[in-house]
């Protein structure tokens, strides 16, 4: 029995412009003690994926289930497996932060649980703050607060919505280090980020999605092994060269072109050198998830299509 299901999932909305689909026939399991990650641009469908799975959102088709348990029809038992961070930072400014895991708590029905609490403060970093109000804390300790309430009624399925979204270095290499110790542990994770080395790093498997449409699905190291090109990186202040600048990936300084073999990189450097552009800090490396994932958005839709279709 898979942790999550999704099971032919379409969301639409009325508007003023007629119906807005966001989610259309989405299908995928995600296995107990898996590290699962779900990609995407901005408005593809991710969050709304999320709410219905958290029971935020109906369906308009298809259903889903949290270890055999209906969200809709049996959604106490499904909520009480679920530990969900919102991307939105959500807080009551009226306790501190002890006061507000141990209510959390409460809403389980779980009483004494300052042992657990105690844990989750030392490995957040909370444990200095456990007395503050949380309207004293910063953004990025808000969010650590976030991960402590999804976290306080050990919940065998962790649902992360862009945990580390504008927060700094120290809570991410906190954050990963502790998610990633309770999914050795057997927690099935579920994770969107915008942050793609997180996804590559840390996901066993991935599904992305575009238009809300799902356009992949398959192992991390799968998806890496289908991107066999090289990339030819350096920084520059020039123009680049028409032909070069259709295909190259630019980051203020930083170049990124794509290349098959070898013989693309001299050419590309002979054509950077035939135009006068000055480069420094040149360097050759594979290709990693962020190529592989602008790829995948970049195919048109039948493409897309067909590409899910020999991959499921």
């Amino acid at each position: 029995m898979p942790a999550v299901s999704f099971q032919s999932i379409s969301k639409s909305f009325v508007t003023p412009r007629g119906a807005f689909h966001a989610l259309r026939d989405i299908s995928l399991d995600i296995e107990e003690g898996e590290f699962f990650g779900l990609l995407g641009p901005n408005g593809a469908g991710k969050t709304t994926l999320i709410s219905i799975l958290a029971g935020l959102a109906r369906a308009t088709e298809g259903r889903v289930s949290v270890l055999g348990h209906d969200v809709q029809s049996d959604f106490a038992a499904a909520r009480r497996s679920l530990g969900v961070v919102p991307q939105e930072l959500v807080f009551d400014p009226f306790f501190n932060v002890r006061e507000t895991l141990r209510l959390q708590s409460g809403y389980f029905g779980i009483s004494n649980n300052d042992d657990w609490i105690d844990e989750l403060l030392h490995h957040l970093g909370l444990s200095d703050k456990a007395d503050a109000n949380l309207r004293q804390l910063s953004g990025g300790m808000k969010r650590r607060v976030l991960v402590a309430q999804a976290l306080v009624h050990k919940p065998p399925i962790i649902v992360l919505d862009e945990p580390t979204a504008g927060v700094d270095v120290e809570l991410r290499q906190t954050l990963w280090q502790f998610i990633a110790r309770l999914n050795k542990q057997g927690s099935t994770v579920l994770l969107t980020t915008h942050y793609l080395e997180e996804a590559e790093a840390l996901c066993t498997r991935l599904a992305m999605l575009k238009h809300g449409h799902m356009v992949a699905l398959a192992k991390t190291s799968e998806l890496l092994a289908q991107a066999s090109t090289n990339v030819l990186r350096f920084k520059t202040d020039d123009a680049l060269p028409a032909l070069l600048s259709a295909q190259a990936r630019v980051t203020g300084r930083i170049v990124q072109l794509p290349a098959q073999n070898a013989q693309d990189i001299e050419r590309q450097l002979a054509a950077l050198r035939d135009a006068g552009v000055r480069v420094e800090d040149v360097e050759i490396r594979k290709a990693d998830l962020e190529d592989v994932f602008l790829n995948v958005m970049a195919r048109p839709d039948e493409q897309d299509a067909q590409t899910l279709e020999s991959a499921i």
